[in-house]
């Protein structure tokens, strides 16, 4: 068996190993996530300095080791010059990054995990710097996509609780419809209602086995599901649009509703993965430095 083996991949994160190696993990299309050392990565003038850096696209001849593989060649195909040159792009990419971390598996191919994030890192970097709520737009977008490719996005289309399909009213402002994170989607407000209102009413029937005696069967009622925030029309038709390529090229880029959308899509995110998202406080602190830019 080969103790060498090639991949290409995308670098994710890096740590420090020893006096000057790096501890690189790397998203690869033919074996998921991987680590490897890039020796002498930090010395002033290495070959594997640059190329180990963060969103670095190598080609990669690998050594394998015994508790860690060793990079012994790589060959750089892609970079993402403009996300390091953005506070704001690099955020949302490294907030992508976070998902595909918690997301990819080791040990087999990861083609369309890893075409979707290239897909995404490059639109950030297409981005006009003006356009800072095109890197919500474009964030969310990526969320629900890795979710999409998981099988874990959100229900947006029916309702959860009926299974009704929910249509935006965009002619009632006051139209609103509940998001459950813990329920995984949509939720329409009036069944909700119903629902909490009959929450302290139990029925009680009298025992089938013992129709005279003091017996009573308790049918215990639907659980009612926490509803995280309320959606207008426009976010909602938003979220329900996610799932397709041409919303992209939506003027909507520029609504406020893309805010909304994040920070819903952000919340279910952190709840499936059992974690907080930590770029997302850089995307937030950024974001509230150029608060005019966004609104």
């Amino acid at each position: 068996m080969s103790r060498t083996y090639k991949a290409t991949g995308i670098n994710l994160k890096a740590q420090i190993l020893g006096e000057s190696d790096r501890i690189v993990t790397i998203l690869t299309r033919e074996f998921g996530l991987i680590q490897a050392v890039a020796p002498g990565a930090r010395k002033q003038n290495s070959s594997l300095g640059g190329r180990s850096g963060m969103f670095v696209v190598n080609e990669l001849l690998i050594a394998k080791g015994r508790s860690l593989d060793r990079i012994t060649q790589a060959q750089t195909v892609k970079t993402y010059p403009g996300l390091a040159q953005d506070l704001g792009k690099l955020a949302a990419g490294q907030y992508l990054a976070e998902i595909v971390l918690c997301q990819a598996l080791s040990e087999q191919p990861q083609e369309e995990l890893y075409q979707l994030l290239n897909e995404y890192l490059h639109r950030l970097e297409a981005l006009a710097r003006s356009d800072k709520s095109g890197i919500y737009a474009h964030l969310a977008h990526g969320v629900f996509q890795f979710f999409a490719i998981a099988g874990l996005s959100p229900q947006v289309q029916v309702c959860c609780l009926t299974q009704k399909t929910l249509i935006p009213d965009f002619t009632d402002p006051n139209w609103r419809v509940g998001f459950s994170v813990s329920s995984g989607g949509t939720v329409c407000l009036q069944a909700w209602e119903s629902l909490r209102k009959n929450r302290d009413q139990p029925r009680l029937t009298s025992s089938a086995h013992h129709p005279n005696s003091a017996y009573q069967t308790v049918i215990h009622r639907q659980d009612i599901p926490v509803i995280s925030c309320r959606l207008d029309a426009t976010e909602l038709s938003m979220l329900q649009h996610l799932s397709q390529p041409e919303i992209m090229q939506m003027d909507a880029a520029k609504n406020y509703g893309w805010l909304s959308v994040e920070q819903i899509l952000r919340q279910y995110a952190q709840y499936h993965l059992g974690r907080p998202i930590r770029s997302a406080t850089l995307i937030d602190s950024y974001f509230a430095a150029n608060h005019d830019a966004t609104v």
